[in-house]
């Protein structure tokens, strides 16, 4: 296994990975809407975690110069538990401290198990309000 920058050979597997792990999320965060705003927007900060030549993994990180996100992060659910989601997730720190981010951020939908996932990383539950508009 390893983690790489997303290059577009990459997309029919990410996308079946993404349909698998958020099978409930809005139209807007499908790969065919999300992958090509992604690549206009740092696209070095999309990777994938391959296996031979298998899609099994993917983050997606932003950084605005203040703070740093991490975005769909996902595992195939017959890898989960070899410790790839740990890996993608210190991969994408490391390249948004190479890029000066001094904070991560993430969000996770009420109710998703992967919270404690999380938390065993060292990301804490903050006292927020998430707000969000569609435009």
């Amino acid at each position: 296994m390893r983690i790489e920058q997303y290059v577009p050979t990459n997309f029919e597997g990410l996308k079946a990975l993404w349909e698998e792990a958020f099978p409930e999320d809005p139209q807007r965060n499908r790969a065919e809407y999300a992958v090509p705003a992604k690549l206009a927007e740092q696209p070095e900060l999309l990777f994938v975690a391959v296996d031979g030549g298998t899609v099994i993994g993917s983050i997606m990180a932003g950084y605005d110069g203040h703070r740093g996100w991490l975005y769909s992060v996902a595992v195939k659910s017959d890898r989960k538990g070899e410790g790839l989601g740990r890996a993608l997730v210190a991969h994408a720190e490391g390249a948004l401290k190479a890029r000066g981010c001094l904070k991560v951020n993430l969000q996770v939908r009420t109710g998703n198990p992967v919270v404690g996932f999380y938390e065993s990383l060292g990301y804490a539950t903050e006292p927020r309000t998430s707000m969000g508009k569609e435009i």
